[in-house]
C-alpha cells in the first residue's frame, strides 16, 4: 500500500510535466508542417494520449481478464466526456467549432451506435476486430479530408487565428523532442498510475469489473484530461475538445478490436445492459449540447457541471451495485 501512494502521487506529477511538453510539442509540430490545431488533436493527440488503453486492454486480453480489457474501452470513454471535459469546461469555457459540432461529433455517434449493434450477441470475435480495424482507417481518411476542405465560417476564423497565436516558435526538431519526450513520459506515469490505482483498489477487494469501468478508466483517461486541461487553459480550443472526440473514436475502433484480434472473448451482460447505454447516451448529450442554443455556441461551466454530475451519478452506481 505505500508504494502503490507513493507511485500514485509521483505519477500525477509526472503526468502534468509531461502533458505540458507533449501539447506544445503537438501544438508547434501543426504550425510547422501547416496541419490544424484540431487535426492534431483529432489524431496524434488523441492517438497518443489513447496508448495506454490499448496497453492495457492488450495485456488484459493476452491475460484472459476480458472484463478488464472492455470495461477499460467503455470506463474509458463514459470517463472522456463526463469527467474529462466536464472538469476540463470547470476550469475554461470552450468554443465549440460549427464544423466539429455537424461532422466529428454526430460521427462519434454514428461509430458508437454501430459498435453496439456489433457487440450485441455479447461476443468479440475477429471478425469484429477487424471490421473494427478497417473502420478505423475509412475514419481517419474522411476526418483527413474533412480537415482538407477547411470551410469554417467567418466568426471561427478570427478565433482560429488566436489559437494560433497561442502555439509555442518552436523548430521541428525541438517541436519533435517535445511531442516524444512528453509521449513517453505520459505513457510511463500512466501505467504507474494504473498500477498503483489498481493495487490499492485490489487490497480493497473491488472486483475486476468494477476496476476496469472505474480505476482502470480513470486511470487510462488521466493523458487525456492533462492534455485537454492544458491545452484549453492554453486556448488550444480546438484541440482540447478534439482531443477527447478523436480518443473516444480511436477507443471504439482501434483498442476495441485489440481483444477482439488477439483473443476473442465473450462480453458480460452487465456492460452492454449499463455501460454501454451510458456510454452512447453522453455522445447523444454532447452531441446535443453542441448544437442546440445559441450561436456561436460555448460550452461553460453549467455544462461542465452537468456532465461531472453524470459522472458522480454514474460512479455511485457502479459502486452501489458491486
Amino acid at each position: 500500500m505505500f508504494l502503490a501512494s507513493g507511485a500514485l502521487f509521483l505519477g500525477f506529477l509526472a503526468l502534468m510535466w509531461s502533458a505540458d511538453h507533449f501539447v506544445d510539442g503537438a501544438a508547434a509540430t501543426a504550425r510547422n508542417l501547416g496541419m490544424s490545431p484540431m487535426l492534431i488533436g483529432l489524431t496524434i493527440v488523441s492517438i497518443g494520449t489513447s496508448s495506454p488503453e490499448i496497453l492495457v486492454s492488450l495485456m488484459a486480453a493476452l491475460s484472459g481478464h476480458g472484463d478488464l480489457a472492455i470495461g477499460n474501452i467503455v470506463g474509458s470513454n463514459i470517463a472522456n466526456i463526463a469527467l474529462v471535459l466536464g472538469a476540463t469546461l470547470l476550469l475554461a469555457p470552450i468554443p465549440v467549432n460549427s464544423m466539429l459540432a455537424k461532422r466529428e461529433l454526430p460521427l462519434l455517434t454514428v461509430i458508437t451506435l454501430a459498435t453496439g449493434v456489433l457487440i450485441y450477441d455479447q461476443f468479440l470475435s475477429r471478425p469484429d476486430g477487424i471490421i473494427l480495424i478497417v473502420a478505423l482507417v475509412v475514419t481517419l481518411f474522411i476526418i483527413h479530408k474533412w480537415q482538407q476542405q477547411n470551410r469554417r465560417p467567418e466568426d471561427e476564423v478570427a478565433a482560429s487565428q488566436e489559437c494560433d497565436e497561442e502555439i509555442p516558435e518552436l523548430s521541428q526538431g525541438k517541436a519533435s523532442l517535445n511531442l516524444a519526450v512528453g509521449l513517453v513520459v505520459l505513457l510511463v506515469s500512466s501505467r504507474m498510475l494504473v498500477w498503483s490505482a489498481t493495487e490499492i483498489a485490489l487490497w480493497f477487494g473491488v472486483s475486476e469489473l468494477t476496476i476496469g469501468l472505474t480505476v482502470v478508466a480513470i486511470g487510462t483517461s488521466l493523458p487525456e484530461l492533462a492534455a485537454s486541461i492544458t491545452s484549453a487553459l492554453k486556448k488550444h480550443h480546438d484541440m482540447a475538445i478534439g482531443n477527447v472526440i478523436g480518443s473516444n473514436i480511436f477507443n471504439l475502433l482501434a483498442v476495441m478490436a485489440v481483444p477482439g484480434l488477439v483473443a476473442p472473448m465473450s462480453i458480460d451482460p452487465t456492460v452492454f445492459g449499463r455501460d454501454f447505454p451510458i456510454m452512447a447516451g453522453l455522445t447523444i448529450l454532447l452531441a446535443i449540447m453542441t448544437l442546440v442554443g445559441k450561436t456561436p455556441k460555448v460550452l461553460g461551466r453549467p455544462s461542465g457541471f452537468l456532465l461531472l454530475g453524470c459522472y458522480i451519478a454514474y460512479t455511485l452506481l457502479i459502486l452501489f451495485q458491486a
